[in-house]
Protein backbone atom coordinates (compact mmCIF):
# COMPACT_ATOMS: atom_id res chain seq x y z
CA UNK A 1 0.00 0.00 0.00
CA UNK A 2 1.25 3.46 -0.32
CA UNK A 3 -0.73 6.82 0.22
CA UNK A 4 -1.88 6.64 -3.74
CA UNK A 5 -3.67 3.49 -2.91
CA UNK A 6 -6.40 5.67 -0.70
CA UNK A 7 -9.79 7.48 -2.30
CA UNK A 8 -11.22 10.08 -0.20
CA UNK A 9 -14.34 12.02 -0.69
CA UNK A 10 -14.81 16.04 -1.40
CA UNK A 11 -17.15 18.14 0.60
CA UNK A 12 -19.75 17.83 -2.17
CA UNK A 13 -18.91 13.85 -2.09
CA UNK A 14 -17.17 13.25 -5.27
CA UNK A 15 -14.34 10.45 -4.83
CA UNK A 16 -10.88 11.61 -5.69
CA UNK A 17 -7.92 9.16 -5.59
CA UNK A 18 -4.98 10.35 -4.35
CA UNK A 19 -2.97 9.32 -6.91
CA UNK A 20 -4.47 12.74 -8.17
CA UNK A 21 -1.42 13.96 -6.11
CA UNK A 22 1.33 11.97 -6.92
CA UNK A 23 4.72 14.04 -7.44
CA UNK A 24 3.65 16.39 -5.53
CA UNK A 25 4.83 17.03 -1.49
CA UNK A 26 1.94 16.84 0.43
CA UNK A 27 0.70 17.72 3.98
CA UNK A 28 -2.37 16.29 5.26
CA UNK A 29 -3.84 17.86 8.04
CA UNK A 30 -6.97 17.04 10.28
CA UNK A 31 -8.75 20.97 10.77
CA UNK A 32 -11.78 22.00 13.09
CA UNK A 33 -13.24 25.32 13.03
CA UNK A 34 -13.52 26.12 16.85
CA UNK A 35 -10.16 25.00 17.84
CA UNK A 36 -7.63 26.81 19.28
CA UNK A 37 -5.10 25.92 16.74
CA UNK A 38 -7.57 26.83 13.60
CA UNK A 39 -5.92 30.36 13.96
CA UNK A 40 -3.34 27.76 11.94
CA UNK A 41 -5.49 28.22 8.44
CA UNK A 42 -3.82 31.48 7.82
CA UNK A 43 0.36 30.21 7.93
CA UNK A 44 -0.88 26.78 5.99
CA UNK A 45 -2.52 28.81 3.69
CA UNK A 46 0.39 31.53 3.44
CA UNK A 47 2.63 27.92 2.78
CA UNK A 48 0.11 26.73 0.01
CA UNK A 49 0.23 30.10 -1.71
CA UNK A 50 4.02 29.72 -1.56
CA UNK A 51 4.64 26.80 -2.74
CA UNK A 52 1.16 25.68 -4.63
CA UNK A 53 3.15 26.50 -8.25
CA UNK A 54 6.19 24.48 -7.26
CA UNK A 55 4.56 21.17 -6.55
CA UNK A 56 2.76 21.48 -3.14
CA UNK A 57 -0.05 20.60 -2.00
CA UNK A 58 -2.03 20.68 1.57
CA UNK A 59 -4.97 18.44 2.09
CA UNK A 60 -7.05 19.32 4.84
CA UNK A 61 -9.61 17.12 6.71
CA UNK A 62 -12.35 18.48 8.82
CA UNK A 63 -12.61 16.07 11.95
CA UNK A 64 -15.26 16.55 14.65
CA UNK A 65 -13.76 14.01 17.45
CA UNK A 66 -12.21 16.24 19.85
CA UNK A 67 -13.77 18.09 22.35
CA UNK A 68 -16.56 18.75 19.28
CA UNK A 69 -14.67 21.58 18.17
CA UNK A 70 -15.91 20.63 14.01
CA UNK A 71 -19.71 20.45 14.80
CA UNK A 72 -20.80 22.06 11.15
CA UNK A 73 -21.85 20.42 7.87
CA UNK A 74 -19.69 20.20 5.44
CA UNK A 75 -20.98 22.96 3.55
CA UNK A 76 -20.54 25.19 6.90
CA UNK A 77 -17.01 24.29 7.23
CA UNK A 78 -15.99 24.87 3.32
CA UNK A 79 -17.72 28.39 4.28
CA UNK A 80 -15.84 29.23 7.03
CA UNK A 81 -12.43 28.11 5.83
CA UNK A 82 -13.16 30.07 2.50
CA UNK A 83 -14.85 33.72 4.25
CA UNK A 84 -12.29 33.68 7.66
CA UNK A 85 -9.35 32.54 6.33
CA UNK A 86 -9.06 32.47 2.83
CA UNK A 87 -8.31 29.10 2.30
CA UNK A 88 -7.75 27.91 -1.22
CA UNK A 89 -6.21 24.51 -0.73
CA UNK A 90 -8.87 21.11 -0.87
CA UNK A 91 -10.70 20.93 2.29
CA UNK A 92 -12.47 17.53 1.99
CA UNK A 93 -15.44 15.63 3.58
CA UNK A 94 -15.35 15.61 7.44
CA UNK A 95 -13.80 12.26 8.71
CA UNK A 96 -13.08 10.69 11.97
CA UNK A 97 -9.34 10.26 12.39
CA UNK A 98 -9.41 7.93 15.51
CA UNK A 99 -11.07 4.60 16.60
CA UNK A 100 -12.66 1.92 14.69
CA UNK A 101 -14.30 3.87 12.12
CA UNK A 102 -11.55 6.03 11.41
CA UNK A 103 -10.74 6.42 7.70
CA UNK A 104 -8.60 4.35 6.09
CA UNK A 105 -5.93 6.87 4.92
CA UNK A 106 -5.97 7.94 8.64
CA UNK A 107 -5.41 4.21 9.44
CA UNK A 108 -2.21 4.26 7.02
CA UNK A 109 -0.86 7.60 8.47
CA UNK A 110 -0.86 7.19 11.94
CA UNK A 111 1.12 3.07 11.05
CA UNK A 112 3.82 5.44 8.72
CA UNK A 113 4.53 8.04 11.46
CA UNK A 114 3.39 7.32 15.10
CA UNK A 115 3.29 10.15 17.15
CA UNK A 116 3.62 10.99 21.21
CA UNK A 117 0.46 9.10 21.95
CA UNK A 118 1.31 6.08 19.72
CA UNK A 119 -0.42 5.68 16.55
CA UNK A 120 -3.28 7.74 17.91
CA UNK A 121 -3.75 11.38 16.67
CA UNK A 122 -3.42 13.80 19.80
CA UNK A 123 -5.90 16.86 18.70
CA UNK A 124 -6.70 18.53 15.62
CA UNK A 125 -3.82 20.04 13.24
CA UNK A 126 -1.88 17.17 13.86
CA UNK A 127 0.06 17.47 10.32
CA UNK A 128 1.28 14.36 7.85
CA UNK A 129 4.59 15.66 5.55
CA UNK A 130 4.34 12.90 2.22
CA UNK A 131 7.23 13.06 0.25
CA UNK A 132 7.10 13.25 -3.97
CA UNK A 133 6.83 9.51 -4.10
CA UNK A 134 4.16 8.97 -1.50
CA UNK A 135 6.18 8.40 1.56
CA UNK A 136 5.22 9.62 4.95
CA UNK A 137 8.45 11.58 6.15
CA UNK A 138 7.35 13.57 9.38
CA UNK A 139 4.81 13.98 11.55
CA UNK A 140 4.24 17.34 13.39
CA UNK A 141 2.26 18.41 16.62
CA UNK A 142 -0.91 20.55 16.49
CA UNK A 143 1.85 23.00 18.29
CA UNK A 144 3.97 22.93 15.14
CA UNK A 145 2.92 25.77 13.34
CA UNK A 146 3.54 26.17 9.95
CA UNK A 147 6.39 28.24 9.88
CA UNK A 148 8.38 26.02 11.98
CA UNK A 149 8.55 23.66 9.37
CA UNK A 150 8.14 25.26 5.60
CA UNK A 151 12.09 24.39 5.53
CA UNK A 152 11.27 20.89 5.34
CA UNK A 153 8.97 21.49 2.70
CA UNK A 154 11.05 23.22 0.84
CA UNK A 155 13.80 20.40 0.97
CA UNK A 156 11.32 17.64 -0.80
CA UNK A 157 10.61 20.47 -3.62
CA UNK A 158 13.98 20.10 -4.63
Amino acid sequence: MSIYDYKVETASGESVSLEKYKGQVILIVNTASKCGFTVQFEGLEKLYESYKDKGFVILGFPCNQFANQEPGSDKDIQSFCSLNFGVTFPVFKKINVNGEDAHPLYKYLKEQKKGAFGSKIKWNFTKFLVDKEGKVVKRYSPNKKPKDFEKDIVNLLK
